[in-house]
């Protein structure tokens, strides 16, 4: 056995291994500790290779003097491991070494097996073959297991990929330049998107465009955070920051004076404290369309002293609701020049595969890997035309095969090594460079250099990497909290020297900045500290923030929660909790969930729904105010019309909220959980059945006294008569929900009842002096900004018409499909083109309403709206009817009956009245007058009296058709009852007039 271990030990030790132990006739080794090599994964395979073919020989041996043999299995695994003192008896210890040991226990004798990481690392430099997977006890998941066959001698265990350059940039600089100069000649928005694998150079393109422009253009920068989760406007407040000269914790007072000085006078008010609340320097909530409308003016007012390129970095990182506002941005600014400019992964596409897609003003491209020219001209560039060996030279372009960063860091290990000195202008090698290892992938090659840096370089940068790819050198101070006295900042230019980070702008007074030069130069450091003290440097780094900001913490609570997140699951990772862990991830949870209802007040659904979700990760079965959490999740996913998420989760709170015994909580989360169910099925529950379930929350509510819960239930309950067109009673359902909506000072919860009220108002039975006052008194409460200003132009368009004043009317629609513009939401130009065509109707010009309503047909059917697309084809097919142009019609009315629910009232009655004109037109009379007959019967229990003067009306012109005049007077008249009821004039003349047709 001596023989064994000493062959075995040799071929280990040939390949930069160290032998751990010997345990029985077991061996374990260990590569990367105690110095990391970015080879390391494959350095143990060959290793692997080389004991099992030393075995061979040796075999050779023993079976000639002593008549055996030996046969060895092979278990090789990659992944994480807490590593002690390589002095002590033990080395390393963690589950990568105890699932290399269960893949050497699961291997035949002779063979070698490797595991999924392993081979991921080395698959271009052997030949293997992939086994069934390994149940392994312990673990949830088989393991992924590979039988080595053949290591390739001379091959690196990762093909390089030559994604993206970062010099001979020619093409992609141009690019960028025809949509600066586009954005510039046309007075147009233009979106520019670079995508890139990590370190292809999408900075270095940005930055010698950047570098182009900078005298004639007013620069503005933004990044979103890689921890950034629910920190949804961070890189529009660095920019709002830039634009308006803000220093961090500036008064509230001083922020929205500087930003009021950017913006025009007449949009100064509502716009400047929509974005002073995202600093939290303003009462005043928000919703995210308004907050998207604010961020645009703001934008457009810089661009008015001269072009503007706006550059957002790692949009990859950036929450749907950032990304949507990029998108609304370049969708709806007008005359003003800008480019926005945008990086990041290739990620990015996962989130949104048609990014750009689809607009003329929107381009996206993909950098590409150097040339073996091009990274020689780089080499150049990095060594100031100092000469370099040809040895060097081609080491460096086979470790870095086009990527710009790679280049770049191996350049920069060699020099730091000191294998390449300077000797005059003249690079000299003064080491052995094939010797030098090759990194299989960025990261390693990362590892390997911060591996090589002293003591105090180490604790500093794996400090500055908690912090974030932006750092301030007193966070970083702050972090080592007695633990020694080091000179951080003559260590940080040390890190800046070693061209590791360098110097940033700061916001902090008296504060020096630093950023990394690279993001995954901070994920390598960030990386390579050990879990105990990441964890607790996150919660040093949070307090350090908590002690900055004072009283201003809102602005930066979103990070807070975040650092004192991570502290927590990190000491979760290592083991059980104990209770000082435990109170971190409490703190944790109660800054999000302070986040999520500031997020839910201003309407920005997607954040509020990240938010509150890991406010409700952070709390323990059991906690007091998990349930809530979890309700507050769910009710977030519902708002954003997220079914199945909201239904999952909604019954995830109900359980919660079951075994808390808050019956209040429950009932809101199961009125959710129904209108989930109802979006997902329309059949899953009845009208009757939705309506017993809400009564019997309303009864609980009222036994509990909880006034959200019974504002909830009123409004579902005013919902739930939009369907059958129960306006009236939607009212006074709204009326209640509002009521109790004041008495929880939820401003949301109020608007959106109020919403509902007006609505029922335009709708049912209100005659035109009874909704304008009631709407009238509702702006009073809650304004006219934002949603509810949209929504009070467009009724007063529609009462105008009723009036019979057509010319104000399409004065008051004109203001309201440009605010609907202006907030950049479609569905609300929709709505707003939809009224419009209702009131070119009602004025008799058909071809105007042809074209509004086809608008918003348009954008419905754009937007996936299949809902409301419904009704919008039934009105258009009459409007089609009123054209001649029967074909049309004909497939539009059936395509708003085909697409409706059964118990969708407007959109099956208006189709019928459109395929009763159809028939009428090809003679059909009988058929029209059934199908006329129908939608009169089916809207009898209707509270609209306008639509169902419509309906009468087109029942009498199917009875007219067909000759039958009397009936049709009859129709015409009760019509005509309907019109005077509800004061809609236009429609009592144009019904009059009807009448003295039959007469004549």
């Amino acid at each position: 056995m001596s023989r064994y271990f000493d062959e075995m030990s040799a071929a280990l030790e040939r390949h930069g291994g160290t032998v751990e132990k010997f345990i029985g006739d077991a061996v374990m080794a260990v590569f990367g500790v105690p110095n990391v090599h970015e080879d390391d994964a494959l350095r143990a395979v060959r290793a692997a290779g080389e004991m099992r073919e030393a075995l061979v020989a040796l075999n050779k041996e023993l079976e000639r003097d002593h008549g055996v043999s030996l046969a060895a299995r092979i278990g090789v695994n990659t992944g994480e491991v807490v590593a002690g003192d390589p002095q002590g008896q033990t080395l390393v210890t963690g589950d990568a070494v105890n699932v290399a040991a269960r893949l050497e226990q699961a291997a035949d004798p002779g063979s070698v097996l490797l595991g999924g990481d392993t081979m991921r690392l080395v698959r271009d430099a052997v030949a293997a073959e992939p086994l069934e997977p390994l149940v392994m006890k312990g673990k949830s998941d088989p393991i992924p297991a590979f039988r080595l066959i053949e290591v390739t001698s001379g091959v690196a265990g990762v093909a390089r990929r030559l994604d993206s350059p970062m010099v001979g940039r020619d093409r992609p600089l141009a690019q960028l330049r025809q949509a600066f100069d586009a954005a510039v000649d046309d007075r147009s928005c233009q979106l520019f998107t670079v995508l890139g694998a990590p370190g292809v150079g999408k900075s270095r393109l940005v930055a010698e465009f950047l570098g182009a422009v900078q005298g004639e253009s007013t620069v503005l920068r933004g990044r979103c955070l890689p921890y950034g989760e629910g920190i949804t406007f961070f890189p529009v407040g660095e920019v709002v920051k830039e634009a308006a000269g803000l220093d961090d914790f500036d008064a509230p007072e001083e922020i929205e004076r500087k930003i009021c000085a950017i913006l025009e006078d007449g949009e100064q008010g509502a716009a400047c404290a929509t974005l002073a609340q995202l600093f939290g320097a303003a009462d005043h909530d928000s919703a995210a369309e308004e907050t998207f409308w604010a961020v645009r003016r703001f934008l457009e007012s810089v661009a008015q002293t001269g072009p503007l390129a706006v550059v957002f970095d790692d949009i990859h990182w950036g929450e749907p609701t950032f990304l949507d506002l990029i998108e609304h941005i370049a969708d709806w600014s007008r005359d003003a020049p800008i480019l926005l400019l945008c990086m990041a992964r290739p990620e990015l596409l996962d989130g949104r595969p048609v990014w750009g897609g689809g607009k003329f003003n929107a381009a996206t491209i993909s950098l590409e890997r150097l040339s073996d020219a091009d990274c020689d001209e780089l080499i150049a560039n990095l060594l100031r035309r100092a000469a370099l060996p040809d040895e060097a030279r081609v080491r460096i372009l086979e470790a870095a095969e086009g990527t710009p960063l790679f280049v770049e860091e191996m350049l920069s290990m060699l020099i730091d090594d000191g294998v390449l000195v300077l000797e005059g202008d003249r690079w000299i090698a003064t080491g052995d460079l094939k010797n030098v290892s090759v990194p299989p992938t960025i990261q390693a090659l990362l590892a390997a250099r911060l591996d090589r840096l002293s003591d105090d370089e180490r604790a500093v940068i794996q400090r500055a990497a908690v912090a974030g790819k932006q750092f301030h050198l007193g966070a970083v101070t702050a972090m080592f909290d007695g633990d020694r006295v080091a000179d951080v900042r003559g260590t940080m230019m040390s890190l800046v020297r070693r061209d590791l980070i360098g110097p940033d702008r700061s916001l902090l007074i008296g504060e020096d900045a630093f950023r990394f030069r690279h993001l995954l130069i901070r994920d390598a450091a960030y990386e390579a500290a050990p879990k105990a003290v990441r964890a607790g440097l996150h919660e040093r780094y949070a307090a350090w923030i908590l002690d900055v900001a004072g009283d201003r913490v809102e602005e930066q609570e979103e990070i807070v929660a975040y650092h004192l997140e991570r502290a927590c699951r990190l000491h979760e990772e290592l083991g059980p909790l104990s209770d000082a862990a435990r109170a971190v991830g409490l703190r944790a949870a109660t800054h999000y969930a302070a986040c999520g209802r500031r997020a839910s007040e201003r309407g920005d659904e997607s954040a509020a729904a990240t938010l509150f979700r890991h406010a409700a990760d952070l709390l323990p079965e059991g906690h007091p105010d998990r349930p809530r959490m979890l309700y507050e999740h769910a009710h977030a996913l519902a708002g954003m019309f997220e079914a199945p998420s909201a239904y999952e989760a909604t019954g995830r709170a109900i359980d919660a909220a079951i075994a808390a015994g808050d019956v209040a909580l429950a009932w809101m989360a199961r009125i959710d959980r129904s209108r989930s169910h109802m979006l997902m099925d329309p059949h899953a529950l009845s009208t009757d059945e939705s309506r017993t379930e809400l009564m019997e929350a309303l009864d609980a509510f009222e036994h509990l006294g909880s006034e959200r819960g019974l504002a909830i239930a009123w409004w579902a309950l005013a919902d739930l008569e939009w369907m059958p067109c129960h306006f009236d009673r939607a009212g006074v359902d709204a009326e209640r929900a509002a009521e109790h909506a004041r008495r929880t000072g939820e401003r949301r919860l109020l608007v959106g009842a109020l919403l509902t009220k007006t609505a029922s108002d335009a709708f049912g039975s209100a005659r035109t002096e009874e909704a304008l006052a009631s709407l009238e008194m509702m702006t009073s409460e809650v304004g006219r900004e934002g949603v509810f200003g949209h929504a009070a132009l467009v009724h007063e368009s529609i009462f105008a018409a009723y009036d019979g004043d057509i010319e104000r009317a399409r004065r008051l629609s004109d203001d309201a499909i440009a605010m609907g513009e202006r907030l950049g939401v479609e569905f609300y130009v929709a709505a707003s083109s939809g009224f419009r065509g209702r009131i070119e109707a009602l004025a008799g010009d058909w071809r105007a309403a042809e074209r509004f309503t086809r608008r918003e047909h348009d954008i419905l059917e754009r937007l996936g709206d299949e809902g409301h697309r419904s009704t919008t084809s039934a009105n258009l097919a009459v409007v089609l009817c009123e054209l001649g142009d029967m074909e049309e019609a004909e497939s539009l009315a059936e395509a708003g009956i085909r697409l409706a629910a059964d118990d969708d009232l407007a959109s099956q009655v208006t189709g019928r009245v459109a395929l009763a004109r159809v028939r009428s037109a090809r003679g059909r009379h009988e058929d029209a007058i059934r199908l006329a007959r129908d939608a009169v019967e089916r809207f009898a229990d209707a509270e609209s009296p306008d639509q169902s003067g419509d309906t009468w009306i087109a029942f009498a012109t199917a009875l007219r058709a067909a000759g039958r005049t009397g009936e049709a007077s009859d129709a015409a008249r009760t019509a005509l009852g309907f019109f005077e009821r509800k004061g809609n004039e236009l429609a009592i003349a144009s019904a009059q007039a009807f009448l003295r047709t039959l007469q004549a």
